[in-house]
């Protein structure tokens, strides 16, 4: 496999659609010889908020295991996959707070250079998948990143359909294998690419 390279897989879900695809992407990087970390951000919804809804307080308790982000977490990587839902065509505001509290690791130029690749879930069709992406690689711009999307470099990205990112719409079940088949090859992709950086720069 050649020069070991780290893979941090950061994701905010509230219902376990995007926890689906971000365990996608683990066994992905994994497959490519990566090692990696599983990263879920913090809840910043309110409790009671959390309760009304049956999927968000269940699939909440159901992954509090999983360590939360931290900045070192960017620090370690030498790729980030960001798994984020769409709200309103945005990313989730957890991973936002994430990203906000970057700022100083980032005037310490510690997250340029490496490999970026995002992917999402929305309720429909049209809700955002696109506008969501592209918002969040606005962040890498300025993180000096190397954005690497999984364009339509695979046969699976034409069953997607979408080379921006993986996206799953939430309103037709829960991912099925072509997302998953998906999120892996993009997590493959942005692995391979890592590690030729890496072993360009030694």
């Amino acid at each position: 496999m050649g020069q070991n390279v780290k893979v941090a897989v950061i994701y905010y879900s509230s219902t376990g659609n995007v926890h689906a695809l971000a365990n996608g992407a683990v066994e992905g990087a994994e497959k490519e010889g990566a090692e990696v970390r599983l990263r879920r951000v913090a809840e910043l919804a309110p409790a009671e908020t959390v309760a009304l809804k049956p999927e968000w307080a269940g699939h909440a308790d159901a992954t509090r295991h999983i360590q939360e982000a931290g900045v070192n977490d960017l620090i370690w990587a030498d790729a980030v996959l960001f798994g984020t839902p769409t709200r309103y065509g945005v990313m989730a505001s957890q991973l936002k707070q994430f990203i906000d509290t970057t700022g100083p690791i980032w005037e310490k130029g510690l997250l340029s250079d490496k490999v970026y690749s995002a992917f999402t879930s929305t309720f429909t069709n049209h809700g955002g998948q696109e506008s969501t992406l592209l918002s969040l690689y606005n962040v890498v711009y300025h993180w000096g990143g190397v954005i690497v999307p999984p364009g339509y470099t695979d046969p699976v990205q034409f069953e997607l359909g979408n080379p921006y990112g993986t996206a799953h719409i939430s309103g037709d079940g829960s991912p099925a294998d072509v997302h998953l088949r998906t999120v892996r090859y993009q997590a493959a992709r942005a692995t391979v690419i890592a590690r030729a950086l890496k072993q360009g720069r030694n």
